[in-house]
């Protein structure tokens, strides 16, 4: 994180741009989210820092490069990464964020500037990176833009769309987002939603009723409805769950042994382990893991098991997710006729 936060203080002196702490120490600890709290609450965190980087050609592919090392040490061999290009450009968006001057950075240079990182970190850590386009809940009017980005860079390294944002301030999804979901479906661009996290059961049913997703992000809220939770385990539905987010963010009990994630284990449900924000949240992959094991009782057999449904879910091509379920096969010692 020290080498994540020393690249704003980089921008900082090249661009002129204020920053609120005079030292990478004290700017550490503005990002970082201490102490439980609410989903608005981590959302305000983008505020420190968002404006440094946002327009930013140089800092954008250099984050994009240094997610990919980041993984690579973590012992990744595959990973998705979501992000919303509009957020960091200052050019051809409507309003422009984080109240840059207008500068020439479009959300379309973004895309290409993040997808040219990922492929020089890919080349040099050895691993497979890919990236998901997020549509924003509160900002309806940049998804058509979004899901035509989807589909322009949809064989360079974008491998579906999203929807994210505040839960709690927008649960019912607006008709320019169901546009852009439907022109996903029609155009073969996989998709997944934020829902369940802080918001109803309501979202998660509207997420795969109406918007067609094929993974739900977090979805801690389906247990609430029992027949719902039925068909979604049925349908094998995924749920890219994130166990220290959902305690910093106040979605879940910050009693680890108390988790929606242990029933999602006990009854053999498709998901998987993420890390959300590790920025924020001054956390990596193996801390989510170690939580999963220390807290909530997971086992070597349960983390195989939820590394291959990950796998199995994920958003690559099918020759590209064979080779995966192949590559962790063999690192779990499984024969594929033995798969989960």
């Amino acid at each position: 994180m020290e080498v994540f936060v020393s690249l704003y203080f980089s921008c900082f002196r090249r661009r002129g741009i204020l920053l609120p702490a005079d030292t990478v120490e004290e700017m550490k600890q503005r990002i970082i989210l201490h102490e439980p709290g609410t989903l608005t609450s981590f959302l305000e965190k983008f505020n420190e820092y968002m404006h440094v980087v946002a327009g930013d050609r140089e800092a954008i592919k250099r984050i994009a490069y240094e997610f990919v090392e980041d993984k690579a040490n973590e012992g990744v061999v595959y990973v998705e990464v979501r992000y919303s290009p509009h957020f960091l450009a200052n050019s051809g968006v409507d309003p422009i964020p984080w109240n840059q001057n207008e500068g020439d950075l479009t959300p379309d240079e973004v895309v290409s500037l993040v997808n040219q990182g990922l492929s020089e970190g890919e080349r040099k850590f050895n691993i497979k990176a890919r990236s998901i386009l997020c549509c924003m809940r509160h900002m309806p009017n940049w998804s058509k833009d979004v899901v035509e980005l989807c589909k322009k860079y949809q064989h360079e390294g974008v491998v579906a769309i999203d929807l994210a944002g505040d839960e709690s301030l927008n649960c019912q999804t607006n008709p320019e987002h169901r546009k852009a979901y439907e022109e996903a479906v029609r155009c073969g661009i996989h998709r997944t939603v934020h829902a369940g996290e802080v918001g109803p059961s309501s979202v998660v049913k509207e997420a795969v009723e109406v918007l067609k997703a094929e993974r739900i992000g977090h979805g801690y809220r389906t247990l609430d409805d029992p027949d719902l939770y039925q068909k979604l385990l049925d349908q094998k539905m995924h749920f890219e769950t994130c166990p220290i987010s959902s305690k910093l963010t106040g979605a879940c009990c910050s009693d680890f042994t108390k988790h929606p994630i242990i029933t999602f284990m006990k009854d053999e449900a498709n998901y998987s382990l993420n890390t959300d924000d590790p920025l924020i949240f001054n956390s990596h992959l193996n801390l989510d893991y170690n939580t999963a094991h220390k807290d909530m009782g997971f086992t070597e057999q349960e983390f195989k098991r939820l590394n291959i449904c990950s796998a199995q879910s994920c958003f690559l091509p099918d020759n590209e997710k064979e080779e995966l379920l192949n590559k962790l096969y063999e690192a779990y010692g499984m024969l594929q006729s033995t798969a989960f």
